[in-house]
């Protein structure tokens, strides 16, 4: 079994953990069943299903996933605003949502607010 994300600074450490092993349904089990996805080429990936099928196409030549730099999350409630600097300089954000078992996922997660030019 999975370790889910039990405070949501956890989901930026598990994305990169599970892309790298290139794990696609442990990737797709830290986002919601209605997330969005903007992966920064101009189309939004939703739900489950397409979320799974864009991992499948983004992995499938094993990239490698570094992150330089996590922000604090900055939580409100059961939501949080997390985001991180990649290793290339995009800058992330997504937000997150307390389950009601406790854990976090992504409802919204867009990979590239800002890329380095």
């Amino acid at each position: 079994m999975r370790a889910s994300a039990r405070d949501p600074n956890d989901l930026e450490r598990l994305f990169l953990e599970r892309a790298n092993a290139g794990d696609v349904d442990g990737l797709v089990a830290l986002y919601e069943p209605d997330a969005v996805l903007d992966p920064g080429n101009g189309k939004v990936v939703i739900g489950l299903d397409q979320i799974r099928a864009f991992f499948v196409e983004l992995l499938v030549d094993r990239p490698r996933f570094a992150s330089d730099h996590q922000a604090p999350a900055l939580c409100s409630g059961d939501l949080a605003l997390t985001s991180s600097r990649s290793a290339n300089g995009d800058i992330t954000a997504e937000i997150a949502r307390r389950q009601p078992d406790g854990s976090w996922r992504w409802v919204v997660d867009h990979f590239a607010i800002a890329r380095r030019r």
